[in-house]
């Protein structure tokens, strides 16, 4: 039964891993494991008066249950919360963290209009 989960939540990290590799480019992975991936964006900036060289932007984690999907433009712009599907919003424990567990395609379409939208804000912001 373990393994089986373990097969799901591996699959789940891969549908999501190729979604997110395509925003390769404006960001950079600064980690990429079998199980961990990470974009960020390398800039020098300046965020509410505190000089950054990188901001994080989003990334998964295969966890014991679920696959944690991070999206930092969720904890940035707290209204994102009413852009975001309410199938993806109901998976979102804490300020940026998504717990998923299946993977649909409604739910991928919303990961996908979610990325979007922070990369769009993180252009806006000049971030990247």
């Amino acid at each position: 039964m373990l393994l089986a989960l373990m097969d799901d939540l591996d699959q789940i990290f891969k549908k999501l891993k190729i979604i997110l590799k395509k925003y390769e480019g404006p960001f950079t992975p600064k980690i990429d494991f079998k199980l961990r991936y990470e974009l960020w964006s390398i800039k020098d900036l300046e965020i509410s008066g505190h000089k950054k060289k990188e901001v994080y932007f989003a990334g998964l984690i295969v966890r014991s249950d679920y696959v944690g999907f991070y999206f930092m433009p969720m904890y940035t712009q707290k209204n994102l919360r009413n852009a975001v599907g309410a199938e993806l919003l109901s998976l979102l424990r804490g300020k940026s963290c998504f717990h998923i567990k299946t993977l649909n395609p409604k739910l991928e379409k919303e990961i996908k209009n979610a990325l979007a939208l922070g990369l769009k804000l993180y252009k806006k912001r000049e971030w990247v």
